[in-house]
């Protein structure tokens, strides 16, 4: 049946419609038919598709892999033969490598070296400088040990009164980003910088665990070497300050900038105002330890089923849909912030709405929505984001089925578009995060667990999926797509970037900022 006929946007009785004074909607849209059309089965056969690419490329999907670029033509082959206007949109981008090894070692008194490693003692700090220096290691005013949240060492310069140029500043994580620290030791003379974790109990965040930073923004590199440790190296160097009167490290970094290339693939729907675009996205790569057939082969698999579902119903927009598949999200959210960069001044105000699916397929899941309005965390996204929230939780309610806040925390695509003004929202799982005991009563799994106990690991294969999340999430999506697709009204957004949320989001990817 042609969609100019399936759609004439008439309320049936017993459907199950959302329409609120939320909602931007003048009339009733029935999205029930796309819903049915979207399958746990189509889906699940594009993620068994994404793991057989990575099964034949080394059990990876990472970017600059042979991997990557086979995942790009699955998708950009299935969008053109469904009648989309296609683009492979490419990108270069430089990305901070450590070259050899850091080295952090106390050398007066001889201590054993400390260890480079994400489970270890230390990490380069993305961003950092490179230097080979050794020095009297100093701390640095505002270090709170037991620290109850909301350390402030280092976030001004008068916590570096009286430090001695050419030392290297021991500081403590808290509530300033990283590049303010070390912009602050920078100014002081230091010649180094050790970031240790904060030491509180933040749920959600590991706050005992090495620093896994960056000091982006700005994307440069600092002048001096930054490292992040964990919380009981810091502890235990502060100690031996205390008992010694003094300590001296080895401080080595040796981390340069490498550009790579990446691809987006963007399909856009043949009808819908350009100047009201729908952009749902997701992220098309992988983690280089294994297939990410949930982080993002669910978020990918989703959008992919989506738009085939769409052309196969002979769905006319109102409002233009464009389906982005990002690169290099792993990486650094590359490909997203790129196509942002990218948009001129009125291709820019023409995105509507951003809608991103990032991990919809958690074994242990949760059914979060993005926290749009900022009521829960109090980080809101642009004017709009709020509306976007609305038609997720109150489809959801619709469906009988509860929902949890999820912050806008800078970990995935949506990012660049709230940085740049244009509203934005989505749904999301679960990763490394723990399910609490009242989680598991309202959704089912295992308290105690991560939501994705496979996140970021060669785990994450075809198995490792949970169906009932993709149903249920997948619906949701589908709801949205159209809903929006297909309204007469204007979802609002600024020409400015969200300030409250870029002063907010404590991540950039993977990769904390404060």
């Amino acid at each position: 049946m042609k969609h100019a006929r399936w759609l004439l946007l008439v309320v049936i009785a017993g459907t199950a419609l959302v329409a609120s004074s939320a909602a931007p909607t003048a009339v009733g849209i029935d999205t029930t038919a796309l819903r049915n059309a979207v399958t746990v089965a189509g889906i699940m056969e594009h993620e068994s598709a994404l793991q057989a690419i990575a099964n034949a490329n080394g059990g990876t999907r990472a970017v600059g892999t042979p991997g990557y670029d086979a995942s790009v033509d699955y998708v950009a082959d299935l969008l053109e033969g469904a009648g989309y206007d296609v683009t492979e949109q490419a990108f270069t981008y430089s990305l901070f490598t450590d070259f050899t090894p850091p080295v952090f070692d106390p050398t007066s008194p001889n201590l054993d070296p400390y260890v480079n490693g994400f489970d270890e003692d230390f990490v380069t700090m993305e961003w950092s400088g490179s230097g080979d220096v050794t020095a009297a290691l100093e701390p640095v005013g505002g270090i709170v040990i037991p620290s109850p949240g909301g350390s402030t060492s280092g976030c001004s310069a008068a916590d570096f009164a009286g430090f001695t140029a050419g030392s290297i500043a021991l500081i403590q994580r808290g509530s300033c980003s990283f590049r303010q620290k070390v912009t602050n030791a920078e100014t002081a003379g230091a010649t180094g910088v050790v970031i240790f974790n904060e030491g509180n109990d933040a749920p959600g965040d590991d706050r005992l665990g090495v620093v896994n930073g960056t000091l982006d923004p700005p994307a440069t590199q600092a002048s001096i070497p930054v490292i992040g440790t964990s919380f009981a190296v810091g502890e235990e160097l502060l100690q031996e300050i205390e008992d010694e009167g003094a300590v001296e490290v080895h401080l080595k970094v040796d981390a340069r900038l490498v550009t790579k290339e990446s691809t987006n693939v963007i399909a856009d729907t043949a009808t819908g105002r350009t100047d009201r675009t729908v952009l749902l996205g997701g992220h098309l790569d992988s983690v280089p330890e294994g297939p990410g057939i949930n982080d993002n082969g669910s978020g990918t698999a989703t959008i992919l089923e989506i738009a085939l579902q769409m052309a196969e119903l002979g769905v006319e927009p109102r409002n233009r849909v464009r389906f982005a598949f990002w690169g290099a999200e792993e990486e650094g959210l590359f490909g997203s912030q790129h196509y942002v960069d990218a948009l001129s001044k009125s291709e820019r105000k023409g995105i509507m709405l951003n809608l991103n699916l990032d991990m919809v397929g958690s074994p242990n899941f949760v059914r979060f929505v993005y926290d749009g309005d900022g009521s829960a965390f109090g980080v809101d996204g642009p004017s709009g984001s709020g509306t976007i929230e609305d038609v997720f939780t109150e489809y959801f309610a619709a469906q009988g089925l509860e929902t949890e806040p999820t912050e806008f925390d800078g970990r995935s695509d949506y990012f660049a578009f709230i940085n740049a003004g244009i509203p934005a929202g989505g749904l999301f799982t679960g990763a490394e995060g723990i399910k609490t005991v009242e989680e598991a009563a309202i959704y089912g799994g295992t308290a105690g667990d991560p939501y994705d106990p496979c996140y970021h690991q060669a785990c994450d294969t075809f198995a490792n999926v949970n169906t009932t999340a993709i149903d249920q999430m997948s619906d949701a999506s589908a709801h949205a797509a159209l809903l929006f697709a297909m309204t007469t009204s204007a979802v609002n957004g600024t020409d400015n970037a969200s300030n409250k949320a870029k002063g907010n989001m404590e991540f950039k990817a993977s990769l904390a900022t404060k």
